[in-house]
């Protein structure tokens, strides 16, 4: 009965070149019941990918699997309330954590250090970061990579630290992004050179919406990648790097690892 009742445009044929909620349809006055359902499916996806916990132990198996190392950490927020009400605690580590950080670091340097955090969507972290790390290996060359630090309760900032207490010359904040009604799982990269606390967003690159819908692995590797070189060349992240790698040459997907 609401197929009947609905009334349809011009616009509907775009809809196949967009997630975003166009060309919906009229039921009388209203939206027909199925993007009205669709539209609360979302809502509730967003705030499932919020609340959500990232799965450590699972994570950690799926990295190890994939030939990385792994350490685990977390932030001053002892609880998801803490972290949502008070940002500042996400950005300082604990102090358990930064003593074992601090401890490995002592023992060796390292050229790259990553972090898979949960931020506001523990399903981005879940998802993307083992498939996106094991396209990007191939392209690191020599580089020296400390163990993927996976932290919870984490804002951006922490990778500051991460990376300082690792003595790492750059450090890559791989982190959940804030959800949208399309894009629950959206995996922002956020590059850092010489790690620091007290570093601020003007210091940073930042590559988003990593996902299959969005910034697939391969061209998000291949921009990462033009970014970390282009920062060691530099010597430094932020304003003063600007992302030109849109103009190079697209990456030979036959070179990379399934």
């Amino acid at each position: 009965m609401d197929r009947l009742m609905t009334n349809t445009d011009a616009w509907d044929a775009l809809r196949r070149f967009t997630n975003a909620r166009i060309a919906l349809g009229r039921a009388g006055s209203s939206l027909p019941t199925a993007p009205l359902l669709a539209f609360e499916l979302a809502h509730a996806q967003a705030r499932d990918a919020v609340h959500q916990p990232l799965d450590t132990v699972a994570l950690a198996e799926a990295l190890r699997a994939a030939g990385f190392e792994t350490l685990d950490a977390r932030s001053a927020a002892p609880d998801r309330d803490h972290y949502l009400r008070r940002p500042d605690l996400g950005r300082q580590l604990d102090d358990e954590s930064a003593q074992r950080l601090a401890a490995h670091g002592a023992e060796s340097a390292s050229d790259l250090a990553f972090v898979a955090a949960d931020g506001l969507s523990a399903f981005a972290a879940q998802r993307h970061v083992v498939p996106l790390l094991v396209r990007l290996r191939p392209r690191l060359g020599g580089s020296t990579i400390a163990p993927v630090v996976i932290a919870t309760q984490a804002r951006v900032a922490l990778g500051d630290r991460i990376g300082e207490l690792l003595r790492a010359k750059i450090v890559v904040m791989m982190i959940g992004e804030r959800p949208g009604l399309s894009s629950p799982d959206s995996l922002g990269l956020y590059v850092t050179y010489a790690p620091r606390a007290g570093r601020h967003d003007a210091e940073r690159n930042c590559i988003s919406n990593v996902r299959p819908e969005g910034l697939d692995y391969e061209t998000a590797a291949f921009k990462l990648t033009w970014l970390i070189d282009e920062a060691r060349r530099l010597k430094l992240t932020g304003v003063g790097l600007k992302d030109l790698s849109g103009a190079l040459p697209a990456p030979d997907a036959g070179t990379l690892e399934a």
